[in-house]
C-alpha cells in the first residue's frame, strides 16, 4: 500500500481498460482500429470501415458474427468474434449516463464534422478515465484488503513526503504502516516486547504517541511542530508539504522511529546550564625601546 503500486493482476486489467478507452474515443482516420468497431457502437463518426466484411472475415470460420455493443459475450463462446469487439466491451461498464463516446484528437480529423465542444469532450474523457481508476482503487480494496492496523486507503500516485529524502521518508513510511521500530509497532524483531514508551513510559509508543503527546518530546514539539495536530489517514498534514518539512525536521532531530542503536535518543536537559564566563587572558605587555637601542 505505501508503494502505491497495486497488485500484478489489477494492473493489467487497468492498462487494458485505458487502452480500451483510447481506441475507441479515437477517430477512425487518425487510429486504424477505430475504424473496425461495431457499428452499433454510439460513436460521434462513422467507425466501420468500407468493405469491412469482406476483408475483415476473410479467412475466418463461418461461424464469425460481430459482436454488438450491447449484447454479451457468450459463455461459453459459440461464435468468433474481432478482437476489437472484446476491447470495445471492456469500457461498457464506464460509460453509464453516455449517449455518445467523447473524441479525442478531434483536431485531426479534416475536413473536421459537426462535434461537441473540444473543452466538452476532453472533460467527459476525463471523467471516463476517472471512473477507471476509481474501479481500480475499488478492486484493490475488495480483493487485496489492508490489515486492520492500517488506517490509510490506497493511492495510485507516490505520497507527497516521499521528496523529503530517503531516510526520514522511510521512517515515516514505517511509522504509518505501524511497522516501525516505536515500541507499540509490531516488528519481525520483537513482536511480543514492551509496547510502554521508552522515553516516558506512561503509554504505549504509538505514531500518535511518538509525534504529539510524548511529554520527553514536549521540548522539539513545541519549536518544530507548529500547526501539526493530527497523523491521521485524513489528516491535513499529508497534502501539506509546510508540515511535512516540520515533522521531518523533528524526526530528524528527535530520533522518532530510527533503530534505538542508530541514533541515540535526546533530550532536552531538565535544568538550564549555569552560566560559565569565558577564561581570563592577561592583558599584553608593551615595551618601550630607548634612541641608543634603535
Amino acid at each position: 500500500m505505501e508503494s502505491c503500486l497495486p497488485p500484478v493482476s489489477l494492473l493489467i486489467s487497468h492498462r487494458q481498460r485505458l487502452a480500451a478507452l483510447r481506441v475507441v474515443c479515437s477517430p477512425p482516420s487518425v487510429n486504424p482500429a477505430a475504424a473496425r468497431l461495431h457499428p452499433s457502437f454510439p460513436s460521434l463518426l462513422a467507425h466501420r470501415a468500407p468493405d469491412s466484411s469482406r476483408s475483415i472475415t476473410r479467412g475466418l470460420s463461418s461461424v464469425y458474427l460481430p459482436l454488438h455493443w450491447r449484447s454479451p459475450r457468450p459463455v461459453p463462446p459459440i461464435r468468433n468474434h474481432l478482437p476489437i469487439d472484446a476491447v470495445a466491451h471492456r469500457t461498457i461498464p464506464f460509460t453509464l449516463g453516455l449517449s455518445k463516446m467523447p473524441m479525442i484528437n478531434s483536431h485531426l480529423v479534416c475536413p473536421t464534422p459537426i462535434l461537441p465542444p473540444q473543452s466538452l469532450m476532453d472533460s467527459t474523457y476525463s471523467a471516463l478515465k476517472k471512473r477507471v481508476r476509481e474501479t481500480l482503487l475499488a478492486e484493490w480494496a475488495s480483493l487485496f484488503p489492508t490489515p486492520g492496523y492500517y488506517l490509510h486507503p490506497p493511492a495510485l500516485h507516490p505520497r507527497p513526503f516521499m521528496g523529503l529524502g530517503k531516510l526520514v521518508a522511510g521512517r515515516i513510511h514505517q511509522m504509518r504502516a505501524g511497522k516501525s521500530y516505536l515500541a507499540a509497532h509490531p516488528t519481525w524483531r520483537s513482536p511480543d516486547a514492551n509496547t510502554s514508551c521508552p522515553r516516558c513510559g506512561l503509554e504505549p509508543e504509538t505514531f500518535e504517541h511518538a509525534i504529539l503527546s510524548c511529554p520527553s518530546r514536549q521540548h522539539s514539539r513545541s519549536r518544530l511542530l507548529h500547526g501539526v495536530t493530527d497523523v491521521g489517514p485524513e489528516a491535513p498534514l499529508w497534502s501539506s508539504l509546510p508540515l511535512l518539512k516540520r515533522l521531518a525536521t523533528f524526526i530528524g532531530v528527535t530520533s522518532t522511529g530510527f533503530p534505538p542503536t542508530m541514533f541515540p535518543p535526546t533530550t532536552p536537559p531538565s535544568s538550564p546550564l549555569p552560566f560559565l564566563s569565558p577564561p581570563r587572558v592577561p592583558p599584553p605587555v608593551f615595551r618601550v625601546f630607548s634612541l641608543a637601542e634603535v
